[in-house]
């Protein structure tokens, strides 16, 4: 380990964000980052446990004591070899990821984990700014192609996997640029895409091929796909977003969350919206219907539009401030989050229930909410309830659904290739991520539901080592 008592003589420093009235009025990223000399003694604090719990919480098994040592110690290229092993792109799980190892981090049951999400960043910008990053395409190729439909992290993740095996593999993306849900579902304020640039030209001069505008299932037969390529992985995600079918629904001013996002970034990427089809929070009141990461973006994102002001509703209760007894270390915290973007101005309200959108000349002027209560019935379920006498009707003129996702999109790609659903509506997989059609695979939220970006990431590494044994096989 870096310091045995590192943990003792030095206490967590996070790197914090920039200033409120800087940062609301760009969209350049919003955390700051700590000098080397700062960022070393941060990577001292790890303990090198002999039950490295951190690792356990990791979902692409980092293996964390070790780069942190590495760190601390100044050796850029080691510390970034380790962390690349086990993860294609740390640079972007260390600005987006939650950090399921810093909740199960040893430190963590006096709340001062060690800064892994943080440090992990700095290793990989020590790196590239070190030059330590190269291209490092196979030795030998296989001749075997593979198709990978989708471009967000379990698409990427397989694809570099698989190209590093020595398969020929071509990434096809529906969109007009690569990335998926990192380029156009995460805003910029959170994720550069600067940074997703950096890391594709990498996977360029390794020998991925990438085509964009390409509706596969449509522009490329399932036939054609299938006499093209060995074998094919589904990473598409799981695009469908949870309705909300009450009164006024249809009024001008209700939106999926998601459209409202993917226009900004395009935006900022300096993309033409026509202004008829354009959704802005400026000079709006705004409400926020649901409280996850999804929601808070776009509470970040209403502030730089320059809302009126923005409320964020959640349905259920809100959750405590500190674990609950039946909620140990080192399971994940069920307990309040606040993003950076709920500092910068917003109202947070819990336990409301949204009844109805109401509206003049079609377009949204209210939405009345109801308060719930929670209680278990007799088999030991929740069960909502509304408390009478708690209607409220909140004057909102752009309410945003951000209430999460269903399932995959049926309609189009996955219904012409005749895969077989679950009973969730998710593309149906073996333990080997194959499906039921032959040479075809599926990784990611297509086939567990929508989850974390580091969830999709190690399902794109199962699914490669998987393809990769099919082909040799």
């Amino acid at each position: 380990m870096g310091d045995p008592k590192g943990f003792m003589k030095v206490p967590r420093k996070d790197a914090g964000y920039r200033p409120v009235s800087d940062r609301i009025s760009d969209y350049s990223e919003v955390e700051q980052t700590l000098n080397e000399e700062d960022r070393a003694l941060q990577a001292s604090r790890c303990m090198d446990c002999g039950i490295p719990f951190c690792h356990w919480g990791c979902p692409v098994g980092s293996k964390i004591p070790e780069w942190q040592d590495a760190l601390f110690r100044g050796r850029k290229d080691e510390a970034y070899f380790i962390l690349h092993s086990t993860n294609s792109f740390p640079e972007i799980t260390g600005r987006v990821c939650p950090a399921p190892c810093e909740k199960s981090c040893v430190l963590a049951i006096h709340e001062e984990a060690v800064t892994i999400r943080e440090n992990e960043c700095a290793t990989v910008e020590q790196a590239f700014d070190a030059g330590i990053v190269k291209p490092n395409p196979p030795k030998i190729r296989t001749g075997k192609k593979v198709a990978v439909i989708g471009s967000g992290p379990a698409g990427l993740s397989a694809a570099d996997l698989l190209n590093r095996a020595g398969h020929w593999v071509t990434v096809f993306e529906k969109n007009d640029a690569i990335g998926g849900l990192l380029r156009y579902g995460i805003p910029d304020f959170k994720l550069s895409k600067s940074v997703i640039d950096r890391r594709l030209l990498l996977f360029m001069e390794e020998g991925i091929i990438f085509k964009t505008n390409v509706n596969v299932g449509v522009d490329i037969k399932k036939e054609e796909l299938l006499k093209d390529f060995d074998a094919i992985v589904l990473a598409v995600g799981a695009e469908q977003p949870r309705d909300l079918p009450v009164e006024g629904r249809d009024l001008e001013g209700v939106y999926f969350a998601m459209d409202f996002l993917v226009q900004q970034n395009k935006k900022v990427a300096g993309k033409q919206i026509p202004e008829a089809e354009r959704i802005l929070a400026k000079d709006k009141n705004v409400l926020v219907i649901g409280g996850g990461d999804t929601g808070s973006d776009c509470v970040g994102t209403s502030i730089r539009q320059k809302a009126k002001s923005v409320t964020q509703i959640e349905i259920l209760p809100k959750p405590a401030e500190k674990r609950s007894e039946n909620n140990p270390w080192p399971y994940w915290p069920n307990v309040l989050r606040t993003s950076s973007s709920h500092l910068e101005g917003c109202e947070r309200r819990w336990s409301l229930n949204t009844k109805r959108f109401i509206g003049e000349n079609g377009k949204l002027k209210q939405v009345e909410v109801v308060q719930v209560e929670w209680t278990k019935d007799a088999s030991g379920r929740f069960v909502m309830s509304e408390i009478e006498g708690t209607t409220e009707i909140l004057n909102v003129d752009l309410a945003l659904l951000s209430m999460g996702f269903t399932q995959p999109v049926h309609l189009g790609l996955l219904d012409s290739l005749g895969v077989e659903y679950d009973t969730r509506g998710n593309v149906k997989v073996n333990s080997k991520k194959q499906t039921s059609v032959d040479k075809i695979f599926a990784a990611g939220d297509v086939e567990k539901g929508a989850s974390l970006v580091v969830h999709a990431i190690e399902a794109g590494k199962v699914a490669a080592k998987n393809v990769d044994e099919f082909l040799r096989n």
